[in-house]
């Protein structure tokens, strides 16, 4: 048993998606019909099947449809994509996936995710860059000096600050950048590679778990309830403060043990292996010249405009992407790295990051599965099904559990919310609770399980810090089970209230 070992990411993947692909011929197919607004002509589309008619965008229409969302949500462009029409769920010819859809499934999903895996490509490139210059062994052997002995407040302060983007912007597939950058600092500071992804990974989850203003969960899921997006807010506010105490916490205490004894690391067997790979000379091998300090700014600049471009001026991967390429370039010079060189360490560092990128793809190729199934719908028409005549206590929580495990196959929170929230907002008016306590179920819910998602983020970032997912398992599954906890007892306190 001991010469057994867990699977590679991107076996775990392969193994879910052939699931998901068995799963079809099981499950019925079936789907909602759907409700597009379309600013050219103002008016609305509405699919049924392979069937379209356009009818006029006013109230009236919405209310005929038992849709509870102001007209305004539509038109002003806050709810984009269609939405499910609740009551409208037609079983259809079973649409089962065979041998050749589950394998064609990672390649739709590599095309699918073309944005995000050249943005990880070109990240890597500019880490391969980084390195060359010895910028970072510079800045790390600074940073280990400057902070002896105070080395907690990185937990803190990494942390907190990544929820703080999780929550006002959903922070998420933009962390992977941190990885490669946080992990030496992290080894310097006699933490393991685990206190690195934590701290960036949970601050991450915690953040968009409890999103108080975040655009693609919150507020486009309050829109498609019919509720303004600040009703629940001081609710959602509370729980971020008290998930990212119960975070930090939990993350300090595995790393203090650590520091003081790494043997008691859960990757101990790895020590050697991902210093080889992260660890930085804390030697002063590297000076910290003045050219490596305007090197690093670049470098630190390239992530502040990348937020500031995200938060503030509706960037995506595209604009990532180039801010990243533009700064490799401008490091390149300020290096006076040779051309053939600065191409040669460039794609280096982006085959370094290429198995990262397959992962991506791959774990989208299981939602292709799932799109092609027509199984999602039928998912969401048995789980509403499910939670009729029970008491607004026990449903809450039911609720809750609801959307985890529909975040298995559905991971996108604004995917999610479009499609779930015009089926399951209503349910609230059934048993006398307000919609924002399905909005805040949706949104715990996707949350706890996105701390253990395969079909999410995790395996991606994993795959960046070299650690198992069984070793992740088994660090991160006791504060599931707190935060779980914890939230089952706010949201019935908020029922209740």
């Amino acid at each position: 048993m001991k010469n057994i070992k867990f699977p590679t990411p991107h076996t775990i993947l392969l193994l879910i998606a052939g699931l998901v692909a068995v799963l079809t011929w099981f499950i019925p197919a079936g789907k909602f019909d759907t409700l597009k607004y379309q600013e050219a002509g103002n008016s609305f589309v509405y699919k049924h099947l392979e069937e379209e008619k356009t009818m006029p965008a006013n109230q009236e229409t919405l209310e005929g449809l038992g849709i509870k969302i102001p007209l305004e949500k539509f038109t002003n462009g806050d709810i984009a994509k269609p939405i499910s029409v609740p009551g409208t769920y037609t079983q259809l010819d079973p649409k089962p996936q065979g041998f050749l859809d589950f394998f064609k499934s990672p390649i739709k999903g590599i095309i699918q995710s073309s944005d995000i895996i050249l943005f990880v490509l070109i990240l890597g490139g500019i880490i391969g860059i980084m390195n060359f210059t010895g910028a970072f062994d510079a800045g790390i052997a600074w940073l280990a000096k400057t902070m002896k002995g105070k080395e907690y407040w990185l937990i803190f302060v990494v942390t907190t600050l990544i929820a703080a983007g999780g929550t006002t912007f959903g922070l998420a597939e933009e962390t992977i950048a941190f990885y490669p950058i946080l992990i030496p600092i992290f080894l310097a500071a006699k933490y393991d590679a685990i206190v690195a992804l934590a701290c960036v990974y949970i601050g991450s989850s915690i953040g968009t778990m409890c999103s108080t203003v975040n655009p693609f969960s919150v507020i486009i899921a309050s829109d498609a309830a019919g509720i303004n997006w600040t009703t629940g807010f001081t609710g959602r506010l509370l729980m971020l403060i008290g998930g990212i105490i119960i975070c930090v916490i939990y993350i300090l205490r595995y790393a203090n043990k650590v520091q003081k004894d790494p043997t008691k690391s859960i990757i101990y067997d790895q020590k050697e292996m991902i210093e080889g790979l992260f660890g930085s000379s804390t030697s002063n091998t590297h000076r910290l010249t003045g050219r490596l300090r305007i090197i690093l700014t670049v470098f630190a600049m390239c992530f502040v405009i990348m937020i500031y471009g995200v938060s503030r001026l509706g960037w995506w991967f595209e604009e990532m992407t180039v801010v990243f390429l533009i700064g490799a370039i401008l490091i390149g010079f300020l290096a006076k790295m040779k051309e053939e060189n600065f191409v040669t360490t460039f794609i280096k560092g982006a085959n370094d990051l290429l198995g990262v990128a397959f992962i991506i793809g791959i774990a989208r190729g299981v939602s292709v599965l799932m799109e092609q199934g027509l199984i999602s719908d039928t998912i969401l028409q048995h789980a509403s099904e499910f939670t009729t005549g029970m008491s607004k206590g026990i449903f809450t929580n039911v609720t809750l559990f609801i959307y985890s495990g529909l975040s298995f196959f559905i991971p996108s929170s604004s995917g999610m919310a479009v499609l779930t929230m015009p089926i399951m907002s209503p349910l609230a008016d059934t048993v006398g609770v307000g919609r924002e306590v399905i909005v805040n179920a949706y949104q715990y819910g996707m949350g706890l399980f996105a701390f253990i998602n395969p079909t999410g983020l995790i395996l991606a970032s994993l795959a960046i810090v070299k650690v198992g997912y069984d070793k992740w398992l088994k660090f991160v599954i006791p504060l599931v089970i707190i935060l779980t906890v914890f939230t089952m007892i706010a949201l019935t306190v908020q029922v209740y209230l």
